[in-house]
């Protein structure tokens, strides 16, 4: 299942610089990593709220739309998906409180 997301974040680094009537990745991009961020936390609160009203239906469509545009705004930051899930399988198998700490956050 995971691999539809490196799919998704292969598709949309092609999408960088294709015609903006043609795609919406390539539309975001457009205007600006800080447009594509700002969409990342429109999503986000969308599935806090479907979230909260115990919504199934509309939160498995807005966690999806959520994922969409955070591989949206880490492209547009030059950030890779690879390098994304290397940093998950660095984590796996480490307490969260552990790995924290080893970060220097609490």
């Amino acid at each position: 299942m995971a691999n539809v997301l490196t799919r998704l974040a292969k598709t949309i680094e092609r999408r960088k610089g294709e015609d903006e009537k043609k795609s919406y990745a390539a539309k975001l991009f457009a205007r600006g990593p800080s447009k594509c961020a700002e969409k990342f936390g429109e999503e986000a609160v969308e599935a806090i709220i479907a979230a909260a009203k115990n919504d199934k239906k509309n939160l498995t469509e807005e966690a999806a739309d959520v994922l969409f545009h955070m591989l949206i705004m880490l492209s547009s930051r030059d950030v890779k998906w690879k390098d994304v899930l290397a940093e998950l399988e660095r984590r796996e198998g480490t307490s969260g409180i552990v790995e924290k700490q080893s970060r220097g956050k609490n």
